[in-house]
C-alpha cells in the first residue's frame, strides 16, 4: 500500500468517479470504477472492501428516503436465483489468483464496454433469460462487485420506474453485505481508514450525479458510448499489463 502523490490523486479521483456514476445512472459504480483502481496497483481483493464500504453507506443513505418505494415482492423472488451464484462468486473471489480475477475482471468490463459503443442492450425477453441473466449477475457481483448491468436489465423490465433504484440499492446492500462477511471470516484486510478517507470525496461524486441524474438519462445512449469507449481502452490496457508482467 505505498502508493505515491501521483496514485493518490488518481485514487482521489476515481472515488469521486464511482460517486457519480453511482446516482448519476443508479449502479456502476463499482463496474465502472474498479478497472481503474486496478491500473493504480494492488489487487482486487485490496479494492473491494473499500468498495463494499462506501456501497453500504450510500445505499443506507438513499434507502432512509425512498425505502417506501422498494418492490419487496420481486426482490425476494429474484434473491432465490441471485444469492446461490453469488455466494459461489465469493469463493472464487477468494480462492483465485489476484491476476485471474483481474483478467475477469477486465474481459467482463469490455464486454459491457462492446455493449455501450455498439449501442445495444442486455435485453431480456423470457422467464428462462431473467433466470440465466440473475444467476450470471449473481455470479458476476459475488467475484467483482460488476454484475450490476445483467441484473438491472431483469429488474427494469419487472419493477416500475419509480420503485427500481431503491429496489436496487437494497440488493446492492444485501450483495455487497455477504461479501463484506466472506472478507471478515477470511480475514481480508478491509483498511477501513482509507475508505472513510475517501467517503467525503465519494459523497461528493453522490451529490453531483444526483444533480445530474435526469440530464444523463436523457443522454444515456451518448453517455454511455463515451463511458464505453473510455472502459475498452483501460480494459484493454489492463490486460495488456497483466499478461506482460
Amino acid at each position: 500500500m505505498n502508493f505515491d502523490l501521483l496514485q493518490w490523486v488518481f485514487i482521489t479521483l476515481i472515488f469521486l468517479w464511482a460517486g457519480f456514476v453511482r446516482t448519476g445512472i443508479g449502479f456502476g459504480g463499482a463496474a465502472l470504477g474498479l478497472p481503474l483502481f486496478l491500473l493504480v496497483g494492488e489487487s482486487p481483493v485490496f479494492w473491494l472492501p473499500l468498495i463494499g464500504i462506501h456501497l453500504l453507506f450510500f445505499s443506507s443513505l438513499n434507502l432512509t428516503k425512498s425505502v417506501k418505494n422498494v418492490e419487496w415482492t420481486y426482490l425476494k423472488k429474484s434473491l432465490f436465483w441471485i444469492l446461490p451464484p453469488t455466494l459461489l462468486g465469493v469463493v472464487g473471489l477468494i480462492s483465485l489468483s489476484d491476476k485471474v480475477i483481474s483478467i475477469f475482471i477486465y474481459c467482463v468490463t469490455i464486454f459491457y464496454a462492446i455493449i455501450w459503443i455498439k449501442d445495444t442492450k442486455i435485453v431480456s425477453s423470457s422467464g428462462w433469460a431473467d433466470k440465466l441473466l440473475l444467476l450470471l449477475g449473481g455470479y458476476v457481483a459475488g467475484t467483482s462487485l460488476t454484475g450490476a448491468p445483467m441484473l438491472v436489465a431483469v429488474y427494469v423490465k419487472n419493477i416500475a420506474k419509480e420503485c427500481l433504484r431503491p429496489t436496487l440499492f437494497v440488493l446492492w446492500f444485501v450483495l455487497v453485505s455477504i461479501k463484506m462477511v466472506a472478507f471478515l471470516i477470511v480475514g481480508v484486510a478491509i483498511h477501513w481508514k482509507i475508505a472513510l478517507l475517501m467517503l467525503p470525496v465519494a459523497a461528493i461524486g453522490h451529490f453531483i450525479g444526483l444533480r445530474f441524474h435526469d440530464r444523463i438519462m436523457e443522454n444515456d445512449r451518448t453517455f454511455k458510448q463515451w463511458i464505453g469507449t473510455a472502459l475498452f481502452l483501460v480494459s484493454s490496457l489492463g490486460l495488456v499489463k497483466i499478461f506482460l508482467s
